[in-house]
């Protein structure tokens, strides 16, 4: 059911159609001029694309109406577009549970009217499947449906882009990269190569690497847990920073040789890549020319690669033989130890720290020596056009995707996203500030964007409690990375 402002917004904006109309037809009669017949058989042609370069708009209720170059509200012709993922469902949308989705909605559901199209969200394909099906619908020559595929970093996505698989959407006009939808994530720049732009992600990035910390345990050390927060806040939450807690807090409490409470757990590599990236290095970079840069031995980066060995030699919790890899996540739920370096997403709902008993909190990864600030790397789902489009639909498709994820009128800078947040986490100053840091203080990496290149199994997976010295496994892998890059970058 439409709400009431819903129906006055749409009025308001048929009247100004009535009024551009109305414009159109002058002189004997009412009849058309010759400026409307032109128009006419403009639009006959199938074969031409809808540009904004010499659009016009204008505001109705708090909305922006968007206009051709011939003052007409742009027309869709009643498209059905459909966003792809693995999440949302048969894409029946759930009732606004306060203002901001109830806004949302009506915002929604003004887009579709306004500009004659449909658009939902559908879980299609899996997790798993996403990037495959994406090549093999684009390489099958597509079908009727109107897709915007939502992908994840995958051998498959590489090769699409490859192969040109990926519609170019540097040449759709009605996506403005420069804006703040889409300098907010890069993800843009991520896949981009040679000036194509092959993906894109609107808003702000999801939070991802931390550090959560159990408070009980802290305060069973002496170390009051708000004194984490109180550091990020200040700027002194560094590598020495936690090293020092991390000594505090290892005990061996019946003094049998056995540590009794562990500092530190976690998923290998996302400790090794937030050491990297925490001390301002990476692993593969990108110049100015877009090509990609060797940067595994930048003297950054191995110092995070150090630092993330030190952490698995002195604080690592001792697992029990045959342990599962993701023996940390239970591991942390019952207290064992006090650091998990892990994403943001455990302590929603869906993750493992949700029902945890004991309270925790959630920080940034610490600033190494060489860092200026906080950073954790954005890892977003990129939105492709398939290539098998023509540039017409392709158009049409980008516009509608592009309003549906547009800011709500009148919520531009809010807070909503924190709600989903508030009801998860054990405490309001990780959303407020660890998460909406978090948002505003990242990076984006390519080492996932070059072929046939294997981050776990190469490096990340042979960094650990009882791996060997740092040097040995990056001298293992240089000039095959190397040779990786520059297979890429031709």
């Amino acid at each position: 059911m439409k709400s009431k402002m819903f129906k006055k917004l749409m009025a308001a904006v048929l009247a100004t159609t009535m009024t551009a109309s109305l414009a159109a037809c002058v002189g004997n009669g009412g009849e058309k001029s010759s400026e409307a017949e032109s128009k006419s058989s403009a639009e006959s042609k199938s074969s031409e694309v809808a540009s904004t370069e010499t659009s016009s708009s204008e505001e109705v209720g708090g909305y922006t109406v968007l206009k051709d170059a011939n003052g007409n509200v742009y027309d869709l012709g009643g498209m059905e577009i459909i966003i792809r993922d693995w999440w949302s469902g048969d894409g029946t949308p759930a009732e606004p549970q306060n203002a901001f989705e109830e806004a949302r909605q009506d915002y929604w559901d003004w887009i579709q009217e306004t500009y004659n199209f449909t658009i939902k969200q559908m879980a299609i394909s899996d997790w798993g499947s996403a990037p495959q099906d994406f090549v093999d619908y684009v390489s099958s020559g597509g079908d009727d449906q109107n897709y915007v595929f939502t992908l994840r970093n995958d051998a498959a996505l590489i090769s699409a882009m490859g192969t040109g698989l990926c519609y170019d959407l540097s040449t759709i006009d009605c996506l403005d990269f420069s804006s703040q939808k889409f300098q907010a994530n890069l993800l843009h720049k991520q896949y981009s190569k040679g000036g194509k732009i092959y993906a894109m992600y609107a808003g702000a990035s999801e939070p991802r690497t931390g550090v959560f910390f159990n408070k009980r345990l802290l305060k069973d050390a002496g170390i009051d847990p708000e004194s984490i927060y109180d550091m990020q806040k200040n700027g002194t939450w560094t590598w020495d920073a936690l090293i020092e807690l991390c000594d505090q807090v290892q005990k061996d409490n019946n003094n049998d040789g056995e540590i009794d409470v562990y500092a530190c757990n976690t998923n290998d590599g996302l400790l090794t890549e937030a050491a990297v990236y925490s001390n301002g290095g990476e692993f593969v970079g990108q110049d100015a020319a877009g090509n990609y840069v060797y940067k595994l031995e930048d003297a950054n980066t191995l110092e995070g690669l150090e630092f993330a060995d030190k952490i698995f030699k002195n604080y690592w919790e001792k697992e029990p033989e045959g342990a599962a890899w993701d023996y940390y996540k239970d591991s942390y739920l019952n207290g064992n130890y006090v650091f998990c370096f892990e994403q943001a997403y455990c302590g929603q709902e869906s993750g493992p720290f949700y029902a945890m008993e004991d309270d925790w909190g959630f920080v940034m990864f610490p600033k190494g020596p060489q860092a200026k600030d906080y950073t954790n790397c954005w890892d977003n789902n990129p939105a492709c056009i398939p290539a098998c489009y023509d540039a017409d639909r392709a158009w049409k498709i980008a516009f509608a995707w592009n309003l549906y994820t547009n800011d709500v009128p009148g919520y531009e800078d809010s807070d909503s996203w924190k709600a989903a947040y508030y009801k998860t986490y054990k405490d309001t100053r990780s959303v407020d500030e660890t998460l909406a840091m978090m948002r505003q203080k990242g990076m984006i990496t390519f080492h996932g964007v070059i072929p046939n290149m294997k981050f776990g199994p190469e490096l990340t997976w042979n960094i650990g409690p009882t791996s060997g010295p740092i040097s040995e496994v990056v001298s293992s892998i240089a000039d095959t990375w190397k040779a990786y890059i520059a297979e890429a970058n031709k």
